[in-house]
C-alpha cells in the first residue's frame, strides 16, 4: 500500500484509543476499527472476529457487506486466514487466494468468487492474550510491506487495549460478559438491517449506513434503535419510513 499520510494516522490512532467517553458503543468502536483500516490501506474491506465466551470467533464488525459475508464464511466453516491467524496468535500476511487453495480450499474460492484476491489477518492481541483477528481483504494481490504491517498491526494492540480498558471492565465486570452482550447485539442489528432494507428499498449496506447515521444524530447506541427497529419500525419514522 501507499505510505500512509503521517496525520491521517495520527487521527486514526486518537479515534481508535478514545473509548473513555461516556457513550462507549462497543459495536460503533469495532466498525469504525474496521473502516478506518480500509481508509488507511489500499485494501478494499475488512472485517473483525472476536472471541466469544468459549473462545470461539464470532463475526463482530465489518466495512461492508462482502466483508461480512466472507468473515460469517470463516466461522461457519472453521477455515480461513482470521482462523489461522487467531489460533497461532500470528499474523497472515499476503495470501494470494488465487493460489491459496491448499490451505482453504472452501474459503480461497469462495472468497475470489465475491472479487477478492489477496487476504491478510491481523491478530487482535494485547502482551499473551489474543482476544480476536482483524480481517483485510484486496481485491488485487497487492503485497503489504513489513512497515504497513507493523502499522496495522499497531491499530489492532491500540484497538484491543481500548477493548480492555473500557470503562464497564474498569468497574468490575469481565470481558466475557462484555463480549456476549456484543454479539446478541449484533445479532439484533443484523436483523435491523434486514428490516430496513426492506422497508426502505436499498442495499443492506445501505441500510446500515442509515441506522448508523441515525444514531449518531440522536445519540442513541446502535444496539438500543436496532431493537426497537425490529420490534417496532414505527417507532423510528424518521429511519424507517413507517409510520
Amino acid at each position: 500500500m501507499n505510505t500512509i499520510p503521517a496525520d491521517r494516522l495520527a487521527e486514526a490512532f486518537v479515534e481508535i484509543a478514545d473509548t473513555l467517553v461516556d457513550e462507549f458503543d462497543l459495536i460503533e468502536f469495532l466498525q469504525m476499527v474496521t473502516t478506518r483500516t480500509t481508509e488507511l490501506t489500499s485494501v478494499s474491506a475488512a472485517g473483525l472476529l472476536l472471541a466469544d465466551p468459549r473462545g470461539d470467533l464470532a463475526f463482530m464488525a465489518a466495512s461492508d457487506e462482502s466483508a461480512r459475508l466472507l468473515e460469517l464464511f470463516q466461522v461457519q466453516n472453521d477455515e480461513g486466514p482470521c482462523r489461522d491467524c487467531f489460533r497461532t496468535q500470528t499474523p497472515v500476511v499476503n495470501a494470494d487466494l488465487d493460489h491459496a487453495q491448499e490451505s482453504w480450499p472452501l474459503f480461497a474460492p469462495h472468497a475470489v468468487a465475491l472479487g477478492y484476491r489477496s487476504v491478510h489477518a491481523i491478530p487482535l492481541r494485547h502482551h499473551s492474550a489474543v482476544i480476536g483477528a482483524l480481517g483485510l481483504f484486496g481485491a488485487t494481490s497487492g503485497h503489504l510491506s513489513p512497515s504497513d504491517v507493523r502499522i496495522v498491526q499497531a491499530l489492532a494492540d491500540v484497538a484491543t487495549i481500548g477493548l480492555l480498558q473500557e470503562r464497564t471492565i474498569r468497574r468490575g465486570l469481565v470481558l466475557a460478559e462484555q463480549l456476549q452482550g456484543a454479539l446478541n447485539s449484533r445479532i439484533t442489528i443484523e436483523q435491523a438491517k434486514g428490516t430496513l432494507a426492506q422497508l426502505r428499498g436499498v442495499g443492506v449496506d445501505e441500510a446500515f449506513r442509515l441506522l448508523r447515521t441515525y444514531c449518531r444524530d440522536t445519540g442513541r447506541r446502535l444496539g438500543d434503535v436496532a431493537s426497537e427497529v425490529v420490534t417496532d419500525p414505527a417507532s423510528h419514522p424518521d429511519l424507517t419510513g413507517a409510520g
